[in-house]
């Protein structure tokens, strides 16, 4: 059983610019699906229980291409996500995004999984999208 997924984007903009955008955790609720707010230190997201204040730490390097975020959960766990930024040109991107099994049990990580793949490919279509326009 599979307990990671990796995904890739292309996007036609500097890598400089992608960074910027990606590592700035205001833009998240811009792009993904569960932050509906965020600064430097917390954020609110929006689960199917309901929305949650969560603690939100972004660790990045400019030099090496990294974004990584760490989530505190008021239950005391924590979730982790990491992605880097690559170059491919001068005006072009590569993006790629470790997505790890959220904390559920361990019979449910298939199935919340490949429902947070898919969650992560529109939102990396829709990073796309900004990122160009």
């Amino acid at each position: 059983m599979t307990d990671f997924d990796v995904q890739s984007i292309a996007i036609e903009a500097p890598a400089r610019r992608a960074f910027e955008f990606i590592a700035d955790p205001r833009n998240l609720p811009q792009w993904t699906h569960a932050f509906k707010e965020a600064d430097r230190s917390s954020a609110l997201m929006q689960t199917p229980q309901g929305s949650v204040r969560i603690g939100l730490a972004v660790r990045s390097s400019r030099e090496a291409g990294t974004v990584d975020w760490e989530l505190a959960f008021p239950d005391g766990g924590r979730g982790f996500a990491h992605s880097r930024i690559v170059p491919n040109g001068e005006a072009r991107a590569i993006y790629s995004f470790v997505l790890k099994a959220p904390p559920v049990a361990q019979e449910r990580i298939e199935g919340a999984l490949a429902e947070q793949r898919l969650i992560l490919t529109r939102e990396l279509a829709k990073l796309k999208t900004i990122l160009e326009a």
